[in-house]
């Protein structure tokens, strides 16, 4: 199962202390992140992680490609909703094509927990 990380530059330390916290259960999936996002998470936690572009530079697409071709399993965004970011459209697409694929998509801590441990479940065949 695929679970793809992001989090805006704001967000990033509270992404890492989520991974620190869950790291045992974010093992069990391959992951997969945006560029910094996915380099401060390998960084602190060590965490196999294939990273992508950054999100400005396309990451978030590359992301949403994975959803559209039904490769990634859920999505954990923590998003930044007081700045202004520069690839908002990217940003919208891929929240977009979350709802179009009914993509499981966190974009706080708590549905972020929320999320990870249906996903979880699920591995575990509980569905």
């Amino acid at each position: 199962m695929r679970l793809a990380l992001i989090a805006h530059d704001e967000k990033k330390p509270d992404l890492i202390s989520f991974a620190e916290e869950r790291q045992a259960d974010l093992e069990r999936f391959e992951l997969m992140a945006t560029g910094t996002t996915g380099q401060r998470l390998i960084d602190a936690t060590g965490l196999d992680i294939e990273r992508k572009q950054s999100g400005p530079l396309g990451g978030d697409m590359q992301i949403g490609a994975e959803i559209a071709s039904e490769t990634c399993d859920g999505v954990i965004f923590l998003r930044d909703p007081l700045t202004a970011q520069p690839h908002e459209p990217d940003i919208s697409a891929l929240l977009r094509i979350c709802d179009v694929h009914q993509t499981p998509l966190a974009t706080n801590l708590a549905s972020a927990d929320a999320v990870l441990d249906e996903l979880i479940r699920q591995l575990d065949g509980e569905e």
